[in-house]
């Protein structure tokens, strides 16, 4: 930074004066920092709304093309302290009958007391392989695993390392018996000729663990009887036509008996939760449009922040920022097409063919702005009696945009994306961010180059300002100079 010091001969507050021609000068420079101001918050307005409706696209337009949205199943049943289900939306309604006559348990083999003084935390001093088999159910045979012991490695570090291994098997300690115990992950009978977990008698397990091959008990496998018919299950529980069911306790001879029905709740609640995320992005989209105008209020330069409070701030820019994205095309434009979907009819192949006939309509009060207006009971109505049709009203993907059985959901995407590219190609996007890949980003550009261009001419001002009234002042000095020697030619005569 250069420091001049101006006045010195003629006395002139040089500073002042040419802070308020640079200032003339300055204003050129300040509206071209207000308009980039603009477009900048144009920008930001413009992406707000395209991360609305890109969170809408990703997520709820997403679990709005499910089929099981509209179709999603409960299971109901009459002792649920024993057996419970659930349902994909394929599962046919109806009543299923189930007795559970046992669970499906883990093998667990219990080692003999090490004795109270025994510390699993210090070091065996014992470096050799653990060695022993488990079943592999891809190889339908007993498949054999290692584990490397150090001479420096606890009892507690084997154990870990037993349980961390890809074998199905965890291994503890139990400090109360002073016992290893030892079990499968797993519930089930896999090896049917022999122990889950093998192991030679003179092995690590044996000699250390004090562990024996015959104290294991074996796992077992679930049994029931569905709709009189036997079935067997490694786990507590089995999957039959859609529908997956829970074994939690035996039945003790009693039938359990299990409804499948429409979930209608939970149907209902992810309509709705569509609606109000739709609802939301409408308001945005209207209150940019009806917000006014404020000409008058022009984004403020550094130099009148400097002189207000930041609350006087921020009520100026509420009103600069107000309605600047009011009349924008792309905006007015693209929520037409959004309400025009919900307009159209759908050639479902049934009865159900418009929203309306759903319960959903875009209301009668204009001023809404094209707002859903959903009527509860005959959406729960519709949902209940026919969830395959409110699902091919909603979502009926088809190749042929211009296919009249395509669903309204799908014609939504298609606007919803139409608008979003158009928004891209405005403002940009997070990801799309460079200013060259967007008009308003041009526009940016072209002004930074312009400002940059216009602060370098605005110093070269300064400094002739600065050459000038030095220029003075050194005429100036010379002046006093000749005269105050005058003056002392006077005096001495």
């Amino acid at each position: 930074m250069v420091m001049r010091i101006g006045g010195l001969a003629s006395g002139i507050n040089t500073d002042e004066i040419i802070e308020k021609l640079m200032s003339a000068e300055r204003m050129p420079l300040d509206r071209m920092e207000q308009d980039r101001t603009l477009l900048e918050w144009q920008r930001d307005g413009y992406r707000e709304i395209y991360q609305k409706l890109y969170e809408m696209d990703n997520d709820l337009i997403f679990d709005m093309k499910l089929s099981s949205t509209y179709n999603s199943k409960t299971v109901s049943s009459s002792m649920e302290s024993a057996v419970t289900a659930t349902a994909t939306s394929s599962a046919q309604n109806g009543a299923y009958s189930i007795k559970v006559d046992s669970l499906a348990t883990s093998a667990i083999n219990v080692g003999a007391d090490l004795g109270k003084d025994f510390d699993p935390s210090k070091a065996l001093n014992q470096a050799t392989t653990v060695r022993f088999s488990t079943f592999n159910e891809k190889t339908q045979a007993m498949e054999e695993h290692t584990v490397e012991v150090a001479e420096t490695d606890s009892l507690n570090d084997v154990l870990k390392k037993i349980t961390n291994g890809d074998n199905n098997v965890r291994a503890f300690y139990d400090g109360t018996s002073n016992k290893v115990i030892l079990e499968s992950t797993r519930t089930g009978n896999y090896n049917t000729e022999g122990n889950e977990i093998e192991f030679a008698d003179d092995s690590f397990f044996a000699t250390t663990l004090q562990l024996s091959q015959e104290n294991e008990v074996n796992g077992t496998d679930a049994t029931f009887t569905y709709n009189g018919v036997e079935f067997t299950s490694k786990q507590n529980s089995y999957t039959l036509n859609n529908v997956t069911f829970s074994f939690k306790n035996v039945t003790a001879g009693q039938t359990v008996s299990l409804t499948v029905d429409n979930n209608v709740d939970a149907a209902f609640d992810s309509i709705m939760n569509f609606v109000n995320k739709y609802n939301e992005i409408v308001e945005s989209i209207n209150g940019s449009q009806t917000q006014e105008r404020y000409r008058d209020y022009k984004p403020l330069t550094e130099a009148q922040k400097k002189e207000m409070s930041d609350k006087e701030i921020e009520l100026w820019e509420e009103k600069a920022k107000s309605g600047i994205l009011r009349g924008e095309s792309i905006l007015t434009s693209g929520m037409f097409d959004l309400r025009q979907t919900w307009y159209s009819n759908v050639e479902t192949g049934g009865e159900i063919t418009s929203l309306t006939q759903v319960g959903i309509s875009t209301g009668a009060d204009y001023m809404n702005g094209g707002k859903l207006v959903v009527d509860e009971d005959k959406l729960k109505e519709a949902l209940r009696e026919d969830p395959a049709a409110v699902n091919k009203l909603f979502s009926n993907s088809t190749t042929d945009k211009n296919d009249p059985s395509r669903g309204l959901i799908n014609r939504l995407e298609d606007s919803m994306e139409s608008m979003m590219k158009s928004i891209e190609e405005r403002a940009g996007s997070t990801t799309k961010n460079v200013l060259d890949t967007y008009t308003l980003g041009k526009r940016i550009k072209d002004l930074d180059t312009r400002i940059s261009n216009f602060e370098d001419r605005l110093l070269q001002v300064e400094s002739r300002y600065w050459s000038q009234f030095n220029a003075m002042e050194q005429a100036i000095s010379r002046l006093n100079n000749q005269s105050s020697q005058l003056l002392s030619q006077f005096g001495g005569a």
